[in-house]
């Protein structure tokens, strides 16, 4: 038997307002994803260290106000849709966006999945993707990777790389940028 179930799902603006009335404590990670809150899994040692190489990587490259790096801060994808990603790359603006911007902002962002590769592949992915986000790097933890997906189109991407220890990456708006993997995944 098959039961139809309504569900209420939330706008950012409603995420906003639960959060301005305590309803999420201070130390809580969550973040709204077509609609649902979800809570974020905790973060390891693992992951930490590659949030702190990739932000130091990025920040010492864009000193020169080139782009702004905001490391885990939400970014609104639309009016059901504002994840946490680990790391972004958004344009260089004198107001600092006053902590909000947009997937219009995005020069590139970076997931870090050490636990949460399938949801972040298979959930956030997508919704990136729809948003036009022209380029996420999925730091596989895992499998030692650094998956790289851009042109978006749809719900996925045109173009999807799969780099390892050894190889190195320029990203599409600083392509006078090279990376090596190493340095984003120790």
């Amino acid at each position: 038997m098959q039961v139809d179930i309504e569900r209420r799902l939330f706008t950012v603006d409603d995420f906003y307002r639960m959060a301005e009335v305590g309803i999420f404590s201070d130390d809580e990670r969550v973040e709204l994803i077509n609609g649902e809150i979800v809570v974020v899994s905790p973060i390891g040692d693992r992951h930490i260290e590659c949030v702190i190489r990739a932000t130091g990587v990025f920040a010492q490259a864009f000193a020169a106000r080139r782009a702004i790096v905001s490391v885990q801060n939400p970014v609104r994808i639309n009016n059901i849709t504002m994840p946490l990603p680990d790391l972004l790359l958004i344009k260089p603006r004198d107001d600092f966006y006053r902590g909000k911007y947009t997937a219009d902002d995005v020069l590139l962002l970076i997931e870090v999945s050490d636990t949460t590769f399938r949801y972040d592949h298979d959930v956030k992915l997508p919704a990136y993707a729809a948003a036009g986000i022209r380029e996420l790097w999925i730091e596989d933890l895992q499998g030692d990777l650094l998956l790289v997906h851009r042109d978006p189109s749809g719900n996925g991407y045109g173009t999807c790389l799969t780099l390892r220890h050894g190889d190195s990456i320029a990203p599409l708006a600083f392509p006078d940028m090279t990376i090596p993997v190493d340095d984003l995944l120790g």
